[in-house]
């Protein structure tokens, strides 16, 4: 089958198109014939081997997160799927590789795609809209009533999440530019902060809950907007010993995640809030929850632009360079 793989980590230009040999299909696996797939920021740090530490991946690796296709086999323990379903998915951490004509997925990791919406939309949403969920429901159990701070919110994971804590009930405010503030109010934002012309954090006070999707100076920062009891769930600040610990690394591994993220656990219990690094899970069962919201137009996906198949290594570079606009990037088979 035809895939975009890397052979070493580090090399920019290292993502290439390559022939590897069609996956083997488990007895609790579907094989998709991959319609379409989106580009995630992770694929980029798994490109430059930020996570080697506690995700080794053997070399040649396909990268690609999430996908939308067709089921064309089904294993021999399979009882939630036939040949011919439409299908959407994030790929367990451990068995990536969307960039491809083919996958092999666990059946539980996998969900049937909404039916309101087209291959490559419906791409755009698995690793997003998990995060998204994983965050705000399982980890922070927002309410109705609450207020929520969603950074980035012309992101990947902003634009789903934003919608996402107001189908929850939340007030929801969330960070753009100067001309995505319209777009922001459309999905559902009480409060857009241009950061451009202004810092959140002298604006905003009083939050229940911040998804965190920057990083750095404004993980740090965002601590400030939180009301005593308030936590910051964040998809790029330092990994915390709860994930040592999820993850099953040995004891020097997570030694140093907990040196990482002490300084902002630290900041956080001064405060009187917690800090989390969230690193989201493949679920079947949480994208079957979200596919009604999806299907009844509460939540929608926003699509930035679609490259085709062999243009992987451009869409790269494109969300890389900062060049979508709003949304996800999303790369078409056929």
């Amino acid at each position: 089958m035809k895939t975009f793989m890397i052979e070493r980590y580090g090399d920019k230009a290292g993502v290439r198109a390559g022939e590897m040999p069609d996956p083997q299909v488990g007895a609790d696996d579907v094989l998709v014939r991959i319609h379409a797939a989106s580009v995630n920021p992770l694929d980029l740090r798994l490109r430059d081997g930020d996570f080697k530490a506690f995700l080794p991946y053997r070399l040649p690796l396909v990268l690609g997160n999430d996908l939308a296709g067709v089921v064309v086999q089904v294993g021999s323990a399979v009882t939630r799927f036939a040949v011919g379903d439409e299908v959407y998915a994030r790929p367990d951490k451990d068995r990536i590789g969307t960039f491809a004509e083919l996958i092999a997925v666990h059946q539980d990791d996998v969900a049937i795609k909404p039916a309101t919406l087209t291959m490559e939309e419906a791409a755009s949403l698995p690793l997003v809209a998990l995060t998204s969920w994983q965050a705000l429901v399982e980890r922070a159990q927002t309410r109705p009533g609450q207020k929520v701070l969603i950074h980035a919110g012309s992101g990947g994971v902003g634009t789903i999440a934003v919608q996402l804590a107001k189908q929850l009930g939340a007030h929801v405010a969330t960070t753009a530019s100067t001309a995505k503030v319209d777009l922001m109010r459309e999905l559902g934002a009480d409060v857009v902060v241009d950061y451009k012309k202004q810092a959140f954090e002298a604006v905003l006070h009083g939050y229940d809950i911040v998804l965190d999707t920057l990083g750095g100076e404004t993980l740090e920062k965002s601590l400030r907007v939180l009301k005593p009891g308030g936590k910051v769930i964040s998809i790029a600040g330092p990994p915390d010993p709860a994930f040592a610990r999820e993850l099953g690394t040995n004891a020097i591994l997570r030694l140093a995640m907990s040196a990482l993220s002490f300084r902002t656990r630290r900041r956080a219990k001064r405060r009187n809030v917690t800090y989390s690094f969230l690193f989201m899970k493949a679920s079947g069962d949480h994208l079957r929850e979200l596919t009604p919201l999806i299907d009844s137009g509460k939540i929608r996906p926003v699509v930035d632009r679609v490259f085709p198949f062999a243009e992987t290594r451009q869409a790269m570079e494109y969300v890389e360079k900062g060049r979508a606009k709003a949304g996800k990037v999303v790369v078409a088979m056929t």
